[in-house]
């Protein structure tokens, strides 16, 4: 482990985590046997902290992670990593100092707190730390963060199939210094008209259902300038050299047939920012590479919104494990143990649905929850508990089972398979029928044995982003025709697009594509046109 600190700029490493069965000089205990005491703290006891938790997390919860390099950082440092979407590498853009901005004003008015931490999915793990925390609580958060959150990037299956942490570092660090370069080229306007554009697609610009490709390698992105060099001197001959009709025009798309067209172009087509990177006709090459930059960015975070309940409850379950294991060991003191309680007990706060405080489910609280149910249900099962999950029920072994669940599952499939009929009593819940020809809402289920299916279904389906996302794929083009690009919005349980946005939004897809966009919407179920919108009927 390498411990950081970017407060002065100057990087200093502090110890090398020491193999199984070995003791360094800074992994020994104080006189009292105690890691620490008191609320000041230096890197040697951060150090000889992290090589305790880490032993332990090995040892009993049986926990695979990446090398970990800690930093230490300033509140003002914290606020910019918010405004970079938490990455140490990230290219410049006016909506970053903006979101900045907003995020200050609030942190300095008490509008809200900031992170104790923050954890990037890199091999090695960098997790910051705040310069402002106690050891007792830079002990909570090494474990939540660096054990915990660790963990899960490294094994689960989303995070292995859709993402490279070994490459991640060094492809931003590329895209960087490449949209710097392009900056400097072609100009601030010119770049940030392509991102802004580009930005507006990012949830569409992700693969959902196929893998898409990894992300360069370093023998690949040595080769960029090379491709992107072949790509500018083929481009400006490249639609000049199509075949021309007799009358002089070029012929028309029509005769290859609507179908064999489609398969041609691999459509219809979900990820909106690869198909326009890879078949607009007015895009530059390095308009190419921005816009290829983004989509990577994009996917990169795409398996976090898919596991936010099973991250954040595996780091929650981790921690409060592991400082409940130094505690009855002896290596932290009652009053350290106290306030890693008090920190705790505020992340897994869950306000009532009428509580004023209430915002939705709080995905540390569910989590864990969760991960202590599993246990429970592993080592002490309830005859209901073994009607409704015979394969783990008493099976005696949850640390196997929680790691299985850990590395096997997303939000969507991990409540719909392990969400239990206690806890849902524990947490009350019930199901809300909104019919729009109603003017009041039905309570259609609650926490009963006729409803506990249809709670679990419903709670399992609203973490389904494939359900909650709108629906929009490329679905034609003609390429040697009018060139008009069509997209379909597939509209589930009759919820439209927000006029404003979708046409604001249909703007930023003409400007990637260079000709007429329409979109229309269809009616999932019956597949009928409810309305078509294209860019020639929206006004600049």
């Amino acid at each position: 482990m390498a411990i950081q600190t970017s407060k002065s700029g100057q990087t200093s490493k502090f110890g090398q985590t020491s193999k199984p069965g070995q003791t360094s000089k800074s992994g020994q205990t104080s006189k009292s046997g105690l890691l620490f005491s008191g609320s000041d703290w230096d890197f040697k006891t951060l150090s000889r902290a992290y090589e305790a938790i880490e032993a332990i997390a090995i040892e009993e919860l049986h926990l695979d992670i990446y090398p970990v390099q800690m930093e230490i950082i300033s509140s003002q440092q914290m606020l910019d990593a918010y405004s970079s979407v938490g990455m140490p590498l990230m290219y410049r853009h006016w909506s970053f100092g903006k979101h900045f901005l907003y995020q200050e004003l609030l942190y300095r008015k008490g509008g809200r707190g900031l992170a104790y931490e923050l954890v990037i999915n890199s091999n090695p793990c960098i997790v910051y730390l705040m310069e402002e925390n106690t050891m007792a609580l830079q002990a909570l958060v090494t474990a939540h963060a660096a054990l915990g959150h660790n963990h899960f990037f490294k094994n689960n299956h989303l995070f292995r199939q859709w993402t490279d942490a070994s490459a991640i570092l060094s492809y931003l660090d590329f895209a960087k210094g490449y949209i710097a370069r392009c900056e400097e080229r072609h100009g601030v306007a010119a770049v940030e008209a392509i991102l802004d554009a580009a930005h507006a697609l990012m949830e569409q610009g992700v693969f959902r259902y196929r893998r898409p490709p990894k992300l360069s390698s370093e023998r690949q992105r040595e080769g960029v300038r090379e491709r992107l060099e072949y790509e500018e001197r083929s481009y400006n001959d490249l639609w000049r050299t199509l075949p021309r009709s007799k009358d002089g025009t070029k012929a028309s798309g029509t005769d290859l047939g609507i179908a064999e067209r489609k398969k041609t172009l691999n459509l219809p087509e979900e990820n909106l920012l690869y198909f326009l990177e890879k078949n607009s006709l007015v895009l530059e090459p390095w308009q190419r590479e921005i816009i290829r930059i983004v989509r990577v960015v994009a996917q990169y975070f795409y398996p976090q919104r898919q596991t936010q309940v099973m991250n954040e409850g595996c780091a929650t379950f981790v921690h409060y494990t592991l400082m409940n294991m130094l505690f009855d060991r002896g290596l932290i003191s009652e009053g350290a143990m106290l306030e890693i309680l008090r920190n705790h007990s505020n992340v897994i706060f869950q306000p009532g649905f009428d509580d004023p405080r209430f915002s939705g489910i709080n995905p540390y609280a569910l989590g864990l929850d969760m991960m202590q149910d599993i246990q429970r249900i592993s080592t002490e099962p309830t005859a209901e508990d073994r009607d409704w999950f015979p394969d783990i029920a008493g099976n005696g072994n949850w640390r196997e089972t929680l790691l299985d669940a850990w590395a096997n599952h997303r939000d969507e499939s991990f409540i719909r398979q392990y969400l239990s009929p206690a806890l849902m009593r524990r947490w009350r819940f019930f199901v809300l029928a909104d019919a729009a020809s109603e003017p009041h809402y039905e309570v259609a289920s609650i926490h009963n044995e006729r409803g506990y299916e249809k709670i679990r279904a419903g709670l399992a389906q609203s973490y389904d982003i494939g359900a909650s996302r709108p629906d929009i794929q490329v679905v034609d083009v003609d390429l040697l025709g009018d060139r008009q690009l069509r997209l379909e919005h597939k509209v589930k349980n009759g919820i439209m697009l927000e006029e404003a946005s979708r046409d604001a939004t249909l703007r930023h897809i003409r400007t990637l594509w260079g000709y007429e966009v329409s979109l229309a919407a269809i009616d999932a179920q019956t597949g009928g046109t409810l309305n078509e919108r294209s860019t020639s009927q929206i006004g600049e």
